[in-house]
């Protein structure tokens, strides 16, 4: 008899959704990621919408993953060493509100999680970390061709210039 996996989900804005899919489909206990949009005022946000920086969604990655293999904790301190919380609205070469930095919380728990690790992470910055930490809105999958978009060109990054 196969016994189900629990799963938790966990959602981040770290910059381009594409690297940040990467990054943490690499982790064991990672279950699934799906790139999309959060945070906005728009239902149903496509790319070409959230690319005019007046929607108010971050590019997110939403994680599905198995707690008893990963912990949020491990998944948190994964997002503060992938990328500098300290930029405003920017990531890289990338600008805009679509690439801010956004902890996205399913619950009251992730939350207190999210705001301690913040704390924490602070101490190794010289700047103020400018992460977003909420309540986690509507999660709206991004296009089709997005998904997996590194993974399945073989590739391990974005290239310079953003996407």
């Amino acid at each position: 008899m196969t016994q189900s996996v629990k799963t938790e989900k966990a959602m981040f804005g770290a910059g381009c959704f594409w690297g940040v899919e990467l990054t943490f489909q690499s982790l064991d206990g990672v279950v699934n990621t799906d790139v999309g949009y959060a945070g906005g005022k728009l239902d149903e946000p496509t790319y070409k919408d959230v690319c005019t920086d007046r929607t108010g969604h971050a590019e997110v990655v939403q994680i599905e993953y198995d707690p008893a293999k990963i912990s949020y904790e491990k998944l948190l301190d994964v997002f503060w060493k992938s990328h500098d919380p300290t930029q405003v609205n920017r990531q890289g070469p990338d600008h805009g509100t679509q690439y801010r930095s956004a902890i996205f919380c399913y619950t009251a728990e992730q939350r207190e999680t999210a705001t301690r690790s913040r704390d924490e992470a602070q101490a190794r910055f010289t700047r103020k970390i400018a992460t977003e930490i909420t309540e986690a809105p509507t999660f709206w999958p991004a296009e089709e061709y997005h998904q997996d978009y590194l993974k399945k060109r073989g590739q391990t990054s974005c290239s310079v210039g953003g996407h």
